[in-house]
């Protein structure tokens, strides 16, 4: 293993840093909804299938982002895919802003959904083709650090924007008093086209992936990249022969080659831990935590403060993830934070079904909130981009990253839709039972058929695939 003097790690970090901006939008953008659900409500007069639908727009928006995403950035580079998931931000954060009716707002909403999944995708796939091996997974966790630190920034936006339009502050143009003081749900859904135009001109600055450019016969070009980052001729020359040789073993179009079976293996186990990390109860508290707070007892504003704690316990346990995820692995982080995370689920399960009964002070609440946010923030939450990242061959990543981004994104699509009917039909107490009940199939398929990823390769990983299926067949 090189020593890290050797290698431009901070340029690296730098090129991981731009990408995992896509990150933060991707946060602020699904966070941002759960401050506005009761004002956009009562403005436009929703029922609770429109609310239900308010909420899951963006997220189909989202399905179709990672249906396209992956053609798009196999065929125009991963760096231009992410300037139009930049331009997408821009264009929802105002369109919201500005919007005329509930109509034009959802269609903004899509618009930012749409963004929301092309990011998703092609920010964490951008990271793990220019992140050094042995920092991988580190530098992938940024991603997921910023998707944090940007939930944790539209919670932080929420509050402040309320408290100001509350003040009595007042301004001389009417649109702006419209925005900020009146229909305060514009500002907050608007102040994403900030960020957006900030990762927009930032892209500029980054190169596109070697990796990518490899599949393009573009090696001169590779070649520079890669000298970049690792500040050794010799070294940049092994890895894009590495990559060379590899994507000559694929001799195969991409679609055929995602049939082949080691990686149609990997394709489905990527579906399923995408899909089953959704029915885990996370996105439920994250979009509907402040009206959960509430319906237990709480008034508005201690609402959306308590969501700003769990904004903050987010953020700061996705740091200690990126600290020790390449140390301890992704499967242990697993191991340890899914079985919190049923710990937590139970226990707030049963504040619910006899928490009054039993004179339990709503704080404790909270506190099984937050220990639930640790748990999943330091396992499901920074392993799955990682993992999803890593999974696949350089020929069909991104158009498998997209297939197992969809999974993840109709699960979050029908949480976002469901959560409401699930609250009032089966009670908020059977609610969080059931999500703690999805833990299980979740540890155990990570448990048997997912690959330590922690040290190795892309191309290791890629080539244990096909060992493990040669593997199987020959002991038949």
């Amino acid at each position: 293993m090189k020593k890290s003097n050797e290698q431009n790690i901070g340029y690296v970090i730098f090129l991981s840093i731009v990408a995992a901006l896509g990150g933060f939008l991707f946060g602020y953008d699904a966070a941002v909804i759960s401050g506005t659900i009761d004002q956009v409500s009562i403005q436009f007069h929703l029922n609770s299938i429109q609310l239900g639908w308010y909420v899951g727009c963006a997220l189909a928006g989202s399905i179709f982002g990672v249906l396209v995403v992956g053609v798009l950035s196999d065929k125009f580079g991963r760096k231009k895919t992410m300037m139009a998931s930049a331009i997408l931000f821009l264009a929802s954060g105002i369109g919201c802003a500005i919007s005329s009716n509930f109509d034009q707002l959802v269609i903004y909403r899509i618009v930012g959904g749409i963004g929301i999944g092309m990011v998703s995708i092609i920010s964490p796939l951008y990271i793990s083709e220019v992140a050094i091996t042995q920092y991988r997974g580190r530098l992938v966790s940024l991603y997921q650090l910023a998707i944090t630190i940007g939930f944790l920034g539209a919670y932080l936006v929420n509050y402040k924007l309320l408290q100001i339009a509350g003040s009595g502050i007042s301004f001389s143009s009417d649109l702006l008093s419209k925005i900020f003081v009146s229909e305060v749900w514009r500002s907050m859904l608007g102040m994403e086209s900030m960020a957006a135009f900030i990762f927009f001109i930032i892209i500029f600055f980054i190169p596109e992936s070697p990796r990518w450019l490899i599949t393009k016969h573009n090696n001169n070009k590779a070649m520079s990249i890669l000298s970049d980052i690792y500040k050794d001729t010799v070294e940049a020359g092994k890895q894009l022969n590495e990559v060379k040789q590899q994507l000559t073993n694929e001799q195969q179009s991409n679609w055929r080659l995602l049939i082949h079976p080691p990686f149609f293996k990997a394709l489905l186990i990527g579906m399923a831990i995408a899909i089953l990390g959704q029915f885990m109860g996370v996105n439920a508290v994250l979009y509907y935590g402040p009206t959960i707070f509430k319906n237990s007892g709480m008034s508005n504003g201690d609402s959306l403060f308590y969501q700003v704690l769990v904004g903050l316990v987010n953020a700061l346990t996705t740091i200690l993830a990126l600290v020790i995820i390449d140390k301890v692995g992704r499967k242990k982080l697993v191991y340890y934070g899914v079985s919190g995370m049923v710990v937590s689920l139970v226990l707030i399960g049963l504040y619910f079904l006899r928490g009054t009964q039993w004179g339990i002070p709503s704080v404790v609440l909270l506190v099984c909130f937050l220990f639930y946010i640790f748990c999943c923030a330091v396992s499901i939450c920074a392993v799955i981009w990682v993992l999803l990242s890593e999974m696949y061959p350089t020929l069909v990543r991104g158009v498998a990253m997209s297939i197992a981004g969809f999974a993840l994104w109709i699960g979050t699509f029908l949480i976002g839709q469901f959560t409401p009917w699930l609250l009032t039909n089966l009670s908020p107490a059977g609610t969080f039972f059931l999500f703690a009940l999805m833990c299980i199939p979740y540890i155990l398929i990570i448990w048997k058929l997912v690959p330590e990823t922690a040290g190795k390769s892309l191309e290791e990983i890629e080539r244990w695939w096909i060992s493990s299926a040669k593997n199987r067949t020959t002991s038949k």
